[in-house]
């Protein structure tokens, strides 16, 4: 293996790409980029380039968030990653009765294809890759930004991003969903096979584990659930006729770091293990389509409102865990997320935190640092062997579909959640500054705090934006989108024309409860 770049240690102590067998008395003989990908998706990982650095932002009015975006783009962060209002998640508009006092709280207010341009307004799409934290109304949210790309001329074929589009953890976690299961699966394949010819760096569904992990599953489910979720989707595209080595390029994942940084770190290695195989066993010949690539937040839930400023010491070892496990992508989150969305300096700080890893540690200088390790190795085994078992008991009730709709996977969670909080509670698990080391504390962490008249100015701008449209087009395009729905016919580009004729997001998603009815 050539490797011209030199990497020098302080102490003058060369650090090679890679380390193997020879270099130790245990190791993994595996190799990174090459299957099962235990060691990573890339053979020299960051030494080729580091992972895309986002933070996750929208809050308020798109012009808000753009200054936010412009903001986050002039303090170095590689890749923007979209936060949006609970009404825009749930396929509501802001002039609707149930977003009353919940526009633009926790994300950004997107109704229209005129929010989007305001949303990304001096922001280079062929240059900026973006993630988009949204799941039931995500095949709007991938128009809407299509259709933003054709009106600034970017082309197609060059944008690259993600859309989360996992509904099976709504379902399971979260809560955000719109339609039943299988309409919500039947849209997810509709992008899939409308992505793979029309938007083809675009990453069309982002499974996610974190908010699994948020609603307090262990490590070990965060893992087994999530990758039977993505064993779901693939078989569901696999039954619409599509190919596997396709799609399955486009598949991407989304998982939490909490503070235990080996087990972490061995989740991360035995996720991307596991994946492979379930992959090459339904049919993927192609390495790419075997390969799990994964963006990774740290945890929410780890934040505490007590003595804030230890939450930067938590978020610092959740970042080195997920660059020692091999992310691609990574949000850090703000010191004071448990007490409001993060002020500007608290996103500074959570980016600088990154920064210092990546430039500072010596962390990313040669791939999988931590192969080799007995315990780590070990550890990696341990888990995957725990998450298999998981795996197979869902695969008995049929997949995770039906785990979901019998309530396997909630109350899993929910008995792990309790299980956590007794420990805390009892002293068993300490929590600095929580259960132990406590002060009394005023607190001065400076809060960031939303205009209430936001509802307003989105409720006037949706009133002038009827106003002005071509009505006719936009019913017509409403209409259309009806027909496709009920013909099984892929719905994208009906969703497309759609927003390009300035339908607003409630009306598209209204359109489509009409048909496939809401989930209760």
């Amino acid at each position: 293996m050539t490797d011209e770049k030199k990497i020098i240690t302080d102490s003058g102590i060369e650090i090679k790409q890679v380390y193997s067998a020879g270099d130790l008395t245990i190791a993994a003989n595996e190799l990174p980029g090459a299957f099962p990908y235990t060691r990573g998706v890339q053979p020299d990982m960051y030494r080729g380039k580091l992972w895309t650095m986002r933070q996750y932002a929208g809050f308020s009015t798109a012009e808000e968030s753009n200054k936010r975006y412009h903001y986050l783009l002039s303090q170095g962060v590689s890749g923007l990653s979209v936060a949006f209002d609970l009404p825009t998640q749930i396929g509501y508009d802001s002039d609707h009765p149930l977003a009353d006092g919940e526009v633009g709280k926790v994300g950004v207010a997107i109704d229209s294809l005129e929010d989007m341009e305001i949303l990304f307004q001096g922001i280079n799409l062929e240059e900026v890759s973006s993630s988009m934290t949204i799941n039931a109304s995500g095949f709007i949210l991938l128009a809407l930004y299509v259709a933003l790309a054709k009106k600034t001329g970017r082309d197609l074929k060059k944008i690259t991003g993600t859309i989360q589009n996992d509904i099976l953890k709504e379902y399971a976690a979260r809560g955000t969903y719109i339609y039943p299961p299988k309409a919500s699966m039947r849209i997810i394949t509709d992008i899939f096979e409308w992505c793979a010819k029309e938007v083809p760096k675009w990453n069309t569904i982002s499974i996610s584990g974190y908010h699994i992990r948020e609603a307090g599953s262990t490590a070990v489910q965060e893992i087994a659930f999530t990758l039977s979720n993505g064993k779901a989707y693939v078989k569901a595209a696999l039954e619409k006729g599509l190919d596997i080595n396709v799609f399955g390029k486009r598949l991407s994942f989304f998982f939490n770091a909490h503070n235990n940084l080996f087990e972490e770190v061995a989740k991360f290695r035995a996720a991307r293990r596991m994946w492979a195989t379930i992959m090459k066993d339904l049919g993927a010949t192609d390495p790419k389509a075997m390969m799990l690539r994964f963006h990774t937040q740290t945890g929410g839930s780890t934040l505490t409102a007590q003595q804030p400023q230890n939450n930067i010491s938590r978020v610092t070892i959740q970042t080195i865990a997920a660059v020692l496990g091999g992310t691609q992508s990574l949000h850090t989150n703000g010191y004071d997320e448990a007490l409001s969305l993060p002020t500007e300096e608290a996103a500074r700080i959570a980016l600088r935190t990154q920064q210092v890893v990546a430039f500072e540690s010596g962390v990313p200088d040669t791939v999988d640092p931590l192969a080799g390790s007995y315990f780590v190795e070990s550890l990696t085994n341990e888990v995957e062997a725990a998450a298999l078992q998981l795996i197979e008991k869902i695969d008995a009730m049929g997949g995770s579909v039906a785990a979901i709709e019998e309530g396997f996977m909630q109350n899993e969670i929910a008995k792990s959640a309790y299980e956590y909080q007794r420990n805390i509670e009892s002293g068993e698990k300490i929590i600095v500054g929580v259960n132990k080391f406590q002060v009394d504390e005023k607190n001065t962490t400076p809060v960031f705090r939303i205009d209430e008249s936001i509802q307003k100015l989105q409720t006037d701008k949706l009133k002038a934006l009827r106003a002005k449209r071509d009505n006719i087009k936009a019913a017509a395009s409403l209409k259309t989108i009806h027909e496709k729905a009920l013909s099984g016919e892929n719905l994208m580009p009906a969703v497309v024309e759609a927003v390009e004729n300035y339908c607003t997001l409630g009306e598209i998603a209204d359109e489509l409860r009409k048909v496939f009815g809401e989930y209760k």
